[in-house]
C-alpha cells in the first residue's frame, strides 16, 4: 500500500518541525488571552510533542512510508530525523545540560528517586501478567497463539523495552523467539502505549504543584538543587559572545564525537565478551553491553560529569543549558513525529494489553508515590527511565529544570542493567497466566 506523505525531504520536514515548536513558543509567550488560559491546562512540552503527531496523522509528514512503482515493486522509506536527533542533538543536549551539574546534591536527592524507579520497574513485570489475565476473561483470542505465534512470546519484547530499551527488547526477542513476521505489531503497541504514557506525564507536569500537594510530598531536595543551579547561573551570567557560543559547540559536538568513537570501539569489544559467555541466560542479561546507544549515552553522560569539575562548567553563564533546551525540544518534536494517532485503531486488542498493562504500572507508581509522600518528579523520571529509557527520561527530568536531566539518565543507565532479567522475570509470569 503506498501511503507516502505530502512532505518526505527531510530538509523540508524539519523545517515543519521548527516552524511547530516556533508555534509553539510564540503562543506559550503571550500571557493574556486564549492562550494563557490554554498553556494553564496543557503544557508547552506536551504541545511541543503533539503538533508534530497532528502533522504525521494528517499525512503531511511521516517517519516511515511505503511506495509503489508502476511495476509494483514495494519500496520503504524512512526519514532520518529522530535517528539524528537521539544520536547527535541528545547527548550535546545532556553535555550542556550536565555542565553545571552539581553530582554530590543530585545524589542528595535521596533513595525516594530509585525506590520510584523500581516501582516502577515492578509495575512493568507484574502488568504484563495481570493484563493477560484481565484482557483473557474478555477476549481469549487476543491472548492466544501456539509455539512462535504464541502472544505471550511477543509481549516479552515489550517487557524489554519497557523495562530497558532496544537492546533489551531485541535481546527478548531473541530469548524466546517470537515469530519476527508479527514482530512489527509488538513495534507498534510499544510506540502507540509509551507514546501515550509520556504524554499524560507531560500534561502532569503542567500540574505537579497540585500533584505534589495531593501526595504530600517533601520537594526541598529538588528546590534545593533547582535554588542552586539557578543562583551558580545568575552568578556567571554573560552576554554571550560569538566565542562563547563556537566554545559552547566545540564542547557539545566534541563530546558527542569521542562518545561515537567510544561506542564504536566498545560496542562490538563487548558484544564479543558477551558472546563468549556459556550460559544462554547469562549472555542475554548483558546483552545490553554491545549497544552503540548504551555506551554513547553513557560516554557523553561521564565526560560531561567530568567536566562539571572544570572551568568549563562556567559555560552556563553564556547559556549552555539553553542550547541544551533547544535540542531537547527537536528531539520531543521529533519523537512526536513517529506518533500516528489514528494507529490507536489500527490493532485495539494488543493496544488494550498495552493500555491496561501501562495503567498497572501507572497505579503502582501513584500508590508508592502517596505511601512514601514522593514529589511528582521521582515518579515521572522513574516511569520514563523505565519506559521510555535514555531518549526521553532526560526530557521529562529537564522539563522540571534543565539541570535535572542528569538524574534522567542516571536511572535510564541503570534501566539498561536491570532491563533483560527484570523482562525474563515478567515473561515467565505472562507465560503462566496465558497457559492458566
Amino acid at each position: 500500500m503506498d501511503n507516502t506523505p505530502i512532505f518526505t525531504d527531510d530538509t523540508i520536514v524539519f523545517g515543519l518541525l521548527m516552524l511547530a515548536l516556533g508555534f509553539v513558543f510564540i503562543t506559550e509567550s503571550i500571557k493574556t488571552g486564549f492562550w494563557a488560559k490554554f498553556y494553564k491546562i496543557v503544557p508547552g512540552l506536551f504541545m511541543a510533542y503533539m503538533v508534530p503527531a497532528v502533522l504525521t496523522t494528517t499525512g503531511l509528514i511521516s517517519p516511515e512510508w511505503t511506495t509503489v512503482s508502476e511495476t509494483g515493486v514495494i519500496t520503504e522509506h524512512s526519514s532520518s530525523l529522530y535517528y539524528v536527533a537521539s544520536r547527535y542533538l541528545l547527548p550535546a543536549a545532556l553535555v550542556l545540560m550536565t555542565l553545571s551539574i552539581d553530582l554530590k546534591a543530585v545524589f542528595n536527592l535521596g533513595w525516594k528517586a530509585l525506590v520510584m524507579f523500581f516501582t516502577g520497574t515492578i509495575g512493568i513485570v507484574i502488568g504484563g501478567p495481570i493484563a493477560i489475565i484481565l484482557i483473557a476473561s474478555v477476549s481469549p483470542e487476543t491472548v492466544g497463539g501456539v509455539g512462535p505465534d504464541a502472544v505471550w512470546r511477543g509481549l516479552s519484547t515489550l517487557a524489554g523495552s519497557w523495562i530497558g530499551g532496544g537492546a533489551n527488547q531485541t535481546a527478548m526477542l531473541e530469548i524466546y523467539g517470537y515469530n519476527q513476521a508479527k514482530y512489527g505489531g509488538m513495534v507498534f503497541v510499544d510506540i502507540v502505549v509509551a507514546n501515550i504514557w509520556m504524554a499524560i506525564i507531560l500534561i502532569g507536569i503542567g500540574k505537579r504543584n497540585r500533584i505534589n500537594k495531593w501526595l504530600k510530598a517533601d520537594t526541598s531536595s529538588i528546590e534545593e538543587l533547582k535554588e542552586k543551579m539557578s543562583t551558580f547561573s545568575e552568578k556567571v551570567k554573560r552576554n554571550p559572545s560569538l566565542t562563547d557560543i563556537m566554545v559552547i559547540c566545540a564542547i557539545a559536538f566534541g563530546t558527542v564525537s569521542i562518545a561515537h568513537l567510544s561506542a564504536n570501539f566498545l560496542a562490538p569489544l563487548f558484544e564479543g565478551i558477551v558472546a563468549d559467555i556459556e550460559s544462554p541466560t547469562t549472555r542475554n542479561i548483558f546483552t545490553f553491553l554491545g549497544s552503540k546507544f548504551f555506551w554513547m549515552i553513557s560516554v557523553a553522560t561521564i565526560i560531561a560529569i567530568v567536566l562539571s569539575n572544570t572551568k568549563a562548567k562556567n559555560y552556563e553563564g553564556a547559556g549552555a543549558s539553553k542550547f541544551g533546551s533547544v535540542f531537547i525540544y527537536i528531539l520531543v518534536a521529533s519523537i512526536g513525529m513517529k506518533m500516528d494517532l489514528t494507529m490507536i485503531f489500527d490493532n485495539v486488542g494488543l493496544i488494550a494489553i498495552g493500555v491496561v498493562w501501562m495503567t498497572i504500572h501507572a497505579i503502582l507508581l501513584v500508590v508508592v508515590a502517596k505511601l512514601i509522600k514522593a514529589p511528582y518528579f521521582f515518579l515521572a523520571v522513574g516511569s520514563q527511565a523505565n519506559v521510555g529509557g535514555a531518549a526521553s527520561a532526560p526530557i521529562v527530568a529537564s522539563a522540571f529544570h534543565p539541570s535535572l536531566a542528569t538524574v534522567g539518565v542516571l536511572l535510564a543507565v541503570f534501566g539498561y542493567a536491570v532491563g533483560t532479567i527484570a523482562a525474563i522475570g515478567c515473561t515467565i509470569l505472562m507465560e503462566l497466566a496465558a497457559v492458566s
